[in-house]
């Protein structure tokens, strides 16, 4: 055993919330010398193997990291180190369009490294969302004991001193769970943050994409208009009367037809000339 070895070996274990977890009972070293992992004797959870990257060493106490503690913290990381890489290489094109075809080969390799990175987060948000349930059934475990303990206390079956241990104990784990589930909203939060960042990065701007739809909008309804309008004729148009037309085919407006005094008789006018005779 190396002095590592030594000095983690009998001591306690708990968690970054002040739980107690188990007592070290040994490790597993590499050829090298290096541990590997921790085992932890957890009571009547039997032996636990922990990875040594997942405990901390405090003075006589060792602090247990929940894996998805340090994956999350990992992937943020490395997020926020590719995003800003990629925002240092765009100004440096912008400043210098010499540079854009050698900027071009490390653009993508940054595109690359985002969509290795959402492989991991897609795994990490799963395991966020399966710790969020966890945590939801122990707050709703140590909720029901706390009232069963009060039902106990109001019908005289447990002791003032019972009841209040009861009290701080629950107390301690709704703190307990109550923390970590504001830690995993938290690290939820700050990865959507990072995602919208991505999308600003590797989009084209909003403007410039409402220029091209507007261009294509425009393009496309004088396309429509154009298809609707008939062709000039090259050729003279002929109807299948064979006749052409000309300024005397064309229809004129009939004229009212003139008023015809009716004719009268010979017999009628003699008749009159004997009236004014008289």
């Amino acid at each position: 055993m190396t002095h590592g070895d030594i000095d983690i070996i009998g001591k306690n274990v708990k968690d970054m919330y002040g739980t107690f977890m188990g007592k070290v009972i040994g490790t597993i070293t590499d050829i090298d010398g290096s541990i590997q992992s921790v085992g932890i004797d957890c009571g009547s959870q039997g032996l636990q193997q922990i990875q040594f990257e997942q405990l901390v060493v405090q003075g006589n106490i060792v602090i247990f990291i929940p894996r998805w503690r340090l994956d999350s913290q990992k992937l943020l990381r490395e997020k926020q180190l590719t995003l800003r890489r990629l925002k240092a290489l765009i100004d440096i094109v912008s400043e210098n369009d010499d540079m854009k075809a050698d900027a071009e080969i490390i653009h993508e390799k940054y595109k690359s490294k985002l969509a290795s990175l959402d492989e991991a987060e897609y795994e990490i948000k799963i395991k966020l969302e399966t710790r969020l349930t966890e945590l939801d059934e122990q707050m709703k475990s140590a909720k029901m004991l706390l009232f069963d303990a009060k039902v106990q206390y109001k019908s005289n079956e447990i002791s003032d001193s019972t009841f209040e241990t009861v009290k701080t104990c629950s107390a301690e784990l709704i703190e307990h769970v109550t923390h970590e589930t504001t830690e995993i909203s938290n690290v939820k939060r700050r990865i959507s943050d990072l995602d919208a960042e991505v999308v600003n990065i590797t989009t084209p701007p909003q403007k410039h994409l409402q220029e091209l739809a507007v261009s294509y909008l425009d393009n496309s309804e004088s396309r429509h208009i154009q298809n609707m309008l008939p062709e000039a004729p090259t050729e003279s148009v002929t109807y299948s009367s064979a006749v052409p037309i000309t300024s005397e085919s064309l229809q004129t407006i009939p004229e009212p037809p003139k008023q015809v005094k009716p004719t009268t008789s010979n017999n009628e006018d003699d008749w009159l000339a004997r009236m004014e005779a008289q």
